[in-house]
């Protein structure tokens, strides 16, 4: 077997996803990686928790970046058991991550019940034609938020 096929910290998130069935939790593992060290790992704790964004790579994020003290792990890279779904690729593009690896693929996943295709066709309709009714409204008045933003001297960019 080729170093891709045995990489460790594959089998750690292989790992813990196939222990986290076991502790009742969903069949998903993450876990990131600095400098050739696994600094946080993350199970999918959606049903336990009562938190739909208990994924398994949001809450590798949320360790690591605890971990970093910083929002920008852009010199980390995530090995998670399965392709992300939309929120968890949201989520590894806005932390910045170096580099995505995953073992199972998205039809495998959808092969189980957990079917992202709703979501991605659903990003790409127009909002009047959303299945989740989807209506702007007051946005003058948001953009003052927005104004402050801009002209704000002391911001943290992200």
């Amino acid at each position: 077997m080729n170093e891709m096929e045995q990489n460790p910290f594959m089998l750690e998130a292989i790992k813990i996803s196939i222990e986290n069935v076991k502790n009742n939790g969903g069949p998903f593992g993450a876990v990131i990686v600095k400098d050739g060290k696994i600094i946080a790992r993350g199970v999918n704790r959606v049903t336990t928790n009562n938190d739909p964004t208990a994924h398994a790579e949001v809450n590798a994020i949320r360790e690591a970046a605890a971990q970093l003290k910083s929002f920008d792990l852009s010199d980390c890279e995530i090995y998670t058991s399965c392709e992300p779904c939309p929120m968890c690729l949201g989520a590894i593009y806005w932390a910045r991550l170096s580099k995505i690896y995953f073992a199972n693929n998205k039809t495998d996943a959808k092969n189980i019940g957990f079917d992202d295709s709703f979501i991605y066709n659903e990003i790409e309709k127009p909002y009047q034609e959303r299945v989740i009714p989807t209506i702007q409204m007051m946005r003058n008045e948001a953009l003052k938020a927005f104004q402050n933003w801009e002209s704000k001297e002391d911001k943290i960019e992200y």
